[in-house]
């Protein structure tokens, strides 16, 4: 089985996993954590969750550096 397969199989188990795990991990703070910037006005809201997506980031690129050992 090629490198490129077995990296779709895994990115779809992961995504399998954590549809499975979506009503526990709603309850984690992500996306409202210290860093996330919320900005309102009258007519506007603008949403970016910074330290949420650093947080995500490093999770995966320490979960995928342990799949690739």
């Amino acid at each position: 089985m090629s490198s490129t397969a077995r990296l779709l199989i895994t990115a779809g188990l992961v995504l399998v996993g954590a549809g499975l795990l979506l009503p526990w991990l709603s309850r984690l703070p992500l996306g409202h954590l210290p860093g996330d910037l919320l900005l309102e006005r009258s007519n506007l809201r603008f949403y970016f969750p910074i330290a949420t997506c650093a947080l995500v980031s490093v999770v995966a690129s320490l979960l995928f550096w342990f799949l690739r050992r």
